[in-house]
């Protein structure tokens, strides 16, 4: 026998053992990184419908601030969102809103807008997806039981003052 051509007969059973524990181990593995998928995918939107609700509230504040702030006893609801930013009404330029927000949901720099005449009363977003949160309190307590993201308006009360 020439050297290297000597082959170890394998017990019989013990052939393609270490074969079928590599498929157990990758299975097993598939579906842990399956499992953690969707809590990060949950996880995800948990805290981008949290972003959505601290943007949408300060949308609503700047317009509240904007509307309970005209100079004139005519109150009025601002043109466009730009003039959250820069309210041209005074001798200085007053900012009710420090920036325009991305809507978190749709990662776009564009909002629904809920107008009355053409005044700008609230936002809201544009993402048609099913929201994970379902009950709310105070000022949000509307949003209980909306269907989607689009549903979540965020605008001033009847009153004239933020809810």
């Amino acid at each position: 026998m020439r050297n290297g051509d000597a082959r170890r007969p394998s017990p019989r059973g013990q052939r393609g053992f270490g074969y079928l524990l590599v498929l157990f181990a990758l299975a097993a593995m598939g579906l842990l990184l399956a499992g953690a998928g969707q809590v990060w995918h949950t996880s995800s939107q948990r805290e981008k419908e949290a972003e959505l609700l601290f943007i949408g509230n300060q949308f609503r504040q700047a317009i509240a601030s904007y509307y309970l702030q005209t100079p004139n006893a005519a109150r009025q609801y601002p043109v466009k969102l730009e003039d959250l930013l820069e309210d041209n009404r005074f001798p200085m330029v007053r900012r009710h809103l420090r920036q325009l927000y991305r809507d978190p949901m749709t990662g776009s720099a564009e909002w629904g807008l809920v107008k009355a005449g053409d005044r700008i009363v609230g936002v809201h977003s544009l993402s048609s997806a099913t929201p994970l949160k379902t009950a709310f309190a105070g000022r949000d307590a509307a949003f209980s039981g909306a269907a989607r993201y689009d549903q979540w308006v965020f605008s001033q009360d009847a009153v004239g003052s933020a809810p």
